[in-house]
């Protein structure tokens, strides 16, 4: 029970590693297959060279994962040259880089300062939850934390290594005011490169104020964070930090910064709220429902196919509408395009082109989508294009604006997609039998078969009538409709800054009525 809760810690992990190393096993260490130094030989003894290509040939069964630590491999040798140097505070002092990855440690304790040199340290991927800055080297200048369990930044903020250049709090939970407060100039005064990406930072004003105190900040990441969907960014952040080389890995051009030149200054106008378009275009590649039945069908019912597509998408009921840039378009098909990405309101197309017919909410259909932290309530609903008749090529041309001012819920939902579903309708329509048939029909029976034998005219009085006859009226029956295929449209790129998303959406075999099922239809 001890054992596996010392695993957690990060020192026993470190100290695994070292383990690792066969500092004093063979081909290492100062044992009895070393030759001596006088030249004696003995038997089954190496020489020098010989154990250190045991250990750097990537054959021999003594190579080990040294990828932790640049100073790993360099240690071996050095057990090979001159092992009587390795005790252990030699071996803490050598080390100034550790990678400790995906490990399960939750815990940084203080068995990491036995490493008095320590310079760069790398904890991606674990479990921890608090980072103790007493048990942190004060030599540190690189502090990934990235992929942790990290929901403030209070312990670590306390008294930080004072000559730290790098930080990675990436794909982690933060994002409050009180995290925000936590990153300024005051306690982290040499930092050169931040790395923010994946959190829940959603106040881009707040955010800015802080980070344009750090005063050497070059390089910063923001990509993922639910702010940067909106359509004020990155030009809110490139002018709030004039200082910035870098941005979500790309170089800042002086013609990029000039864009966007005076946009700090207008922080009154601008809003974190985003406005995503959909758009769903041809679709092909649907059979002729009509090849389904034979040649000698009656003529009632008369049946119509009509086809759609549907899918569920992330609306916001807020007091106000709300506009940002965001726009995945869609364009389905048996074969379908689907197309997002993130322009200025003035490229967004506009909703109001658009025919009432064409897009179709089921208010019905909502479902609520919340976030915690959230004062507004998201919800799913369900949209509809217009129904279309048969043809060989489809074109729906039906675009749907969301206005959305909670970005929290909009990442979470660009992140899991959403579907595309093709439906089909079918309509039977009937002859309507009106009163006035009704009682003709009982005369007529009255009469029986006498007054057909009495029947004689001319064809061209029997023309006549035909004309007088109306077109009987028809009376539909319920609609029924059947699912024939949908079909997944990933959005994560969205969310990690990208401007649109293309995407040829192939649906494989619908599922199609089979043509006993659509002779037995008609018959009914």
């Amino acid at each position: 029970m001890l054992a596996g809760m010392s695993s957690k810690t990060l020192s026993a992990a470190i100290e695994k590693q070292i383990r690792r190393l066969c500092l004093n096993d063979f081909p290492c260490g100062n044992a009895s297959w070393r030759k001596e130094k006088d030249g004696t030989e003995a038997a089954e003894t190496e020489d020098t060279d010989a154990l250190l290509d045991l250990l750097s040939c990537p054959h021999s069964p003594w190579t080990y994962d040294e990828s932790w630590s640049p100073q790993a491999p360099a240690l071996r040798q050095l057990a090979v040259l001159a092992p009587e140097r390795l005790h252990a505070a030699f071996i803490y002092n050598y080390f100034t880089t550790l990678r400790i990855v995906d490990k399960d440690v939750s815990v940084i304790d203080s068995g990491l300062l036995k490493f008095s040199k320590l310079e760069e340290l790398v904890l991606s991927a674990n479990k921890i939850s608090e980072i103790p800055v007493e048990n942190l080297p004060r030599t540190l200048k690189v502090l990934e934390l990235r992929a942790n369990r990290l929901s403030d930044l209070n312990r670590l903020t306390s008294q930080p290594p004072p000559h730290l250049h790098y930080l990675s709090l990436g794909s982690s939970s933060l994002g409050s005011h009180e995290d925000i407060s936590n990153l300024t100039g005051r306690h982290w005064p040499q930092l050169v490169c931040l790395d923010l990406s994946d959190c829940e930072f959603q106040d881009q004003q707040v955010l800015m104020n802080a980070l344009r105190t750090l005063p050497h900040l070059r390089t910063l990441v923001l990509e993922g964070n639910p702010f940067t969907l909106a359509s004020c960014y990155p030009g809110f952040t490139l002018d709030s930090l004039p200082q910035l080389s870098y941005l979500d890995g790309s170089w800042i051009s002086p013609e990029e910064r000039q864009c966007f030149r005076g946009l700090a200054k207008m922080s009154d106008l601008i809003v974190d709220q985003a406005s995503v378009s959909v758009r769903v275009g041809r679709m092909r590649g649907i059979p002729d429902p009509m090849m389904r039945v034979g040649n000698s069908t009656p003529d009632f019912p008369v049946v119509t196919y009509r086809y759609f597509i549907t899918y569920e998408f992330l609306s916001h009921q807020t007091p106000v509408n709300l506009k940002f840039d965001s726009e995945p378009e869609c364009e389905a098909a048996a074969t379908a395009h689907v197309t997002g990405g993130c322009s200025s309101d003035a490229d967004l197309p506009s909703s109001k082109t658009c025919e009432k017919e064409t897009s179709k909410t089921d208010t019905r259909d909502q479902k609520e989508y919340t976030e915690g932290s959230c004062h507004d309530t998201a919800h799913v609903s369900r949209h509809s294009t217009s129904k279309l008749s048969w043809s060989e090529c489809m074109d729906f041309s039906d675009t749907r604006t969301y206005n959305i001012s909670d970005l929290r819920g909009l990442k979470r939902f660009l992140n899991q997609g959403f579907y595309l579903r093709i439906e089909e309708e079918k309509v039977l329509a009937w002859p309507a039998v009106s009163e006035d048939v009704k009682s003709s029909q009982t005369a007529k029976e009255k009469k029986g078969r006498k007054e057909s034998a009495i029947k004689s005219g001319s064809t061209k009085d029997k023309s006549k009538d035909k004309k007088k006859k109306s077109v009987p009226e028809l009376v539909q029956d319920k609609p029924v409709r059947r699912l024939l295929g949908s079909v997944h449209v990933p959005l994560q790129s969205l969310v990690k800054g990208g401007e649109k998303v293309d995407v040829l959406c192939g649906l494989g075999s619908l599922r199609v009525e089979s043509e006993v099922e659509a002779t037995q239809t008609l018959d009914k």
